[in-house]
């Protein structure tokens, strides 16, 4: 994985620890909402900011992810672009970061719970089907030139390439 910096996001991105991570994000949303569990409101928030500012490296759910459970797995990585990864990332970043102002900024937990049953769609998507919203926001972007070509090259033409060349072009 290409890195440079402390602060950097990896590029490409294993789907299967991308997919992996979402798996964890389903489980701690789901539980902050049954369960009435304003702190992990928190743990949600911080994951997603340290997973935008730098990949895994700060994420205690990344790490464990990248270097404990996706190792352990019998699958070949499935390598893809970092940076629509990365953006899925900041989306769910502003959610979180929205539901801690709301649950101790606001004292308007309930709602922070709603936005919570909202962010479990896409997280849900992305953990058990393989479909990444902010990905395809991230491409209608790229399209509609708002993210210039240049921050992902490899996403220039990622809709028509077939997944062996995915690894290959990474």
């Amino acid at each position: 994985m290409s890195t440079t910096g402390t602060f950097s996001f990896p590029n490409p991105v294993n789907e299967i620890s991308a997919r992996l991570v979402a798996v964890g994000v389903v489980g701690m949303a789901a539980l902050t909402i049954a369960f009435d569990l304003e702190w992990l409101t928190l743990v949600l928030a911080y994951g997603f900011v340290a997973r935008v500012l730098a990949g895994p490296r700060f994420s205690p759910l990344g790490q464990l992810v990248t270097r404990g459970i996706t190792p352990a797995l019998p699958f070949e990585p499935k390598l893809v672009p970092g940076p629509p990864k990365r953006f899925a990332q900041l989306i769910g970043a502003i959610f979180t970061v929205t539901v801690a102002v709301l649950t101790y900024g606001f004292d308007q937990f309930g709602v922070a719970q709603v936005l919570l049953g909202v962010l479990l769609v896409p997280a849900g998507l992305e953990a058990f089907v393989g479909f990444c919203i902010g990905c395809q926001i991230f491409g209608v972007l790229m399209r509609a030139g708002v993210v210039p070509d240049d921050v992902c090259e490899a996403c220039n033409d990622i809709w028509s390439r077939r997944p062996d060349r995915t690894a290959a072009a990474t």
